[in-house]
């Protein structure tokens, strides 16, 4: 859903409905935000009791306003919501600010009535931002409805969580940054995260977002909307928690256990290139990078130090890092080595040794050098410049002069310039980000905006996938062995090759059909799901006594009479693979690929991306694994049949989307071989009542 989000943003007149005089009430906090704003529209402060708010007028009910309001903040006590907003449609609003709690999140009658609140709102053809939330800022359009007092910049800032927004503005400001637009979701009862991200877009004034959400509603729409701010040139940045039930699914199946919910989110953040951190520190952090003009080209940096010891460890954290050193070639050594004292190491990193303080010029001699060198991408300075400001008034105006011609260097280069400094606050910091330049306290917070900056670089968004058109659903058996034979089956249909398969129920038919089918064979009890660790596969049986023997075994342990006879594979010939895909609840159906067999869960080493995706995509996923290099030929192993692999984890994907009746469907192993690739086993988990899906 799009709507004009206009009269939230950027309103002709509002009102603040519970205006008040009490410094420790929501309502005082609005009205003086509000009337920030006169000089650019109407402002109506409301209070049943009248008299003056603020030196103004209090209007006693938004009916007695002398023009209808387009945008009202509400800060009345929950038992008179329902009434607030009534009387503001009424008067003629066409935005709401919820910012009373004690609905949605207090329980299902809180919810019920503020389901009931967003269904007139919309047949209003209004909007309502919260309930349970902080309000709302815009620099551009002078509009400040909130708690607290926010810095402008050039950063937007959507948050579900009030307090850690004003915990992320703190830290901003500390490295000079602010905000563009803010906005205080709350409860997402009417507007959710996707729809306001979806505005920052063409928000001229915002260059980058940061998004805190720990709900997403609909998953793919907030994916949507943040490919197009990363297309329009506008990074997304995302804090989010995991909220995994692990344990719970793990019971279920391998592809459960590990497709998270954050997992979930990583695949969605991958298809549309935004950008997910862990922390509120990480974000503001990357933030900064965020802001640079030019991002670098690869991964090869240039440190240069003040001192030893502060360029000796960034290089240890950029090598550990995955970022390239390279040696500088001698032209461009001996032309450092022309502006710095002999003592200087001049190779990579480059120390000043000294050469910095006898002239602080040196520190854009050499910074422009590298930039333009065509040698490195990016150039990290690292140690104490800043500080010299801090010996006299003299030092001070040469070091902001300076710093200004190192942002002026970085962008005629057209590559970034990242600095870590001890005086990170200093006057010069501060010249450095003037000129988009981020500066950093901590030197692995620069090593990480410089890995940041390549990998966006490197790594472009895939897209997000359409979804593929109904299909009849898929009756999920309640028997064990008949979901295995119902999985097979659609494996099968799917495209995806599996070696023949017999359901038996005793010895002799065990036998005859493994006389059919060839030996060596394996038994697969069909008790459950996890079939291997409860024991129930025996696998290169190569006699009848052999399967007689194996078979009584697993009928005493499991007290089952389901089974299937299955010819085996020659795995040694071949590496076995996961390929699943499960539906997540609000990103919908996700594609897992990684180490199969016995290591799925133990090793860990998987790749995820939302589903469907076609050959191409799923083998750039199987190529990303850590042990990929097992199917490529690595230590003279022969090189397998990669193309079928991602050609099966390509059919599976578009399978598991078109069914979101299916919460899981997987196949666990997928052998590939040198040539072609088949399904050694198959499973399928029906959704449970109440999953919703983000179809």
């Amino acid at each position: 859903m799009t709507r004009d989000l206009r009269p939230l943003f950027d309103p002709r007149s509002v009102a603040v409905l519970g205006a008040s005089n009490d410094p420790a009430k929501w309502g005082h906090w609005l009205a003086r935000g509000a009337v920030k704003g006169e000089g650019r529209r109407s402002v109506f402060l409301v209070n049943r009791n009248g008299g003056e708010i603020l030196g103004r007028e209090a209007y006693r009910s938004l009916a007695e306003l002398p023009e209808p309001p387009e945008l009202v903040a509400v800060a009345v006590p929950a038992a008179g919501f329902e009434e607030a907003v009534d009387a503001a449609l009424a008067a003629g609003a066409k935005a709401l600010i919820g910012i009373t709690a004690g609905l949605g999140e207090s329980g299902p009658d809180g919810r019920a009535r503020e389901l009931a609140v967003v269904e007139r709102v919309r047949e209003a053809g209004a909007i309502l931002l919260g309930p349970n939330c902080l309000g709302i800022f815009d620099a551009a359009a002078g509009l400040e409805l909130g708690s607290n007092e926010v810095v402008p910049g050039s950063i937007g800032l959507i948050s579900q969580s009030g307090n850690l927004a004003l915990e992320l503005g703190l830290m901003a400001a500390e490295f000079g940054l602010g905000f563009s637009r803010f906005v205080s979701l709350g409860n997402q009862a009417d507007l959710e995260a996707a729809e306001v991200l979806e505005d920052f877009v063409g928000h001229e004034q915002t260059r980058a977002i940061a998004v805190y959400c720990e709900d997403f509603r609909d998953g793919r729409a907030f994916a949507r909307a943040a490919r197009r701010a990363v297309e329009a040139g506008k990074p997304v940045l995302l804090l989010t928690v995991g909220g995994s039930e692990v344990g719970a699914r793990a019971a279920r199946s391998h592809t459960g256990a590990l497709v998270s919910e954050l997992v979930a989110v990583d695949a969605a953040c991958r298809a549309a290139g935004i950008q997910r951190v862990s922390t509120p520190k990480e974000l503001i952090d990357l933030a900064q990078a965020s802001l640079v003009r030019d991002l670098p080209r690869g991964r090869r940096v240039a440190i240069v130090a003040d001192g030893g010891g502060h360029g000796v460890i960034a290089a240890d954290l950029a090598t550990a890092a995955g970022l390239g050193l390279p040696t500088l070639g001698p032209d461009l050594s001996e032309r450092l080595a022309s502006v710095l004292p002999p003592t200087a190491t001049t190779r990579n990193p480059v120390d000043l040794a000294g050469g910095g303080e006898q002239d602080f010029t040196n520190f854009e001699r050499v910074s422009r050098l590298l930039l333009t060198s065509g040698e490195v991408d990016s150039v990290l300075l690292t140690g104490y410049f800043g500080g010299y400001s801090q010996y006299s008034d003299e030092f001070e105006a040469a070091e902001v002069a300076v710093a200004g011609r190192m942002g002026a260097a970085a962008a005629e280069s057209a590559r970034p310039l990242i600095v870590q400094t001890m005086y990170w606050s200093a006057p010069a910091a501060t010249a450095l980000r003037q000129a988009a330049v981020p500066v950093y306290r901590e030197i692995e917070a620069a090593i990480g905006a410089v890995v940041r900056l390549a990998d966006r670089a490197l790594n472009p968004p895939r897209g997000i996938p359409g979804l593929p058109p109904p299909v009849a659903p898929v009756e999920v058996p309640g028997s064990p062995a008949d979901a295995y034979w119902t999985a097979r089956r659609l494996v099968e249909e799917a495209g995806i090759d599996l070696l023949p398969a017999r359901a038996v129920t005793d010895r002799d038919e065990a036998c005859r059909v493994a006389v059919e089918i060839g030996f060596p064979v394996a038994l697969k009890a069909l008790a459950g799901l996890h079939k291997s660790d409860a024991g129930g596969v025996a696998l290169g049986i190569d006699s009848e006594e052999a399967l007689a023997e194996s078979l009584a075994d697993m009928t005493t342990r499991l007290s089952t009479e389901a089974y299937s006879v299955e010819r085996m594979a020659r795995v040694d010939d071949g590496l076995e693979l996961i390929v699943g895909v499960r539906h997540d609840r609000r990103f919908g159906p996700v594609l897992l690929v990684g180490l199969g067999g016995i290591y799925a869960e133990l090793l860990g080493d998987v790749a995820v991306t939302l589903a469907p995706v076609d050959e191409e995509e799923g083998e750039a996923l199987l190529r990303s694994l850590a042990g990929a290099a097992l199917m490529t030929g690595a230590r003279g192993r022969p090189a397998l049949d990669v193309a079928a692999a991602a050609r099966a984890a390509a059919a599976l994907s578009s399978l598991g989307a078109a069914h979101p009746e299916l919460a899981e469907i997987e196949i666990n192993p997928l052998l590939v071989l040198p040539e072609g690739a088949l399904a050694l086993d198959a499973r399928i988990v029906a959704a449970e009542e109440g999953d919703d899906d983000a179809r």
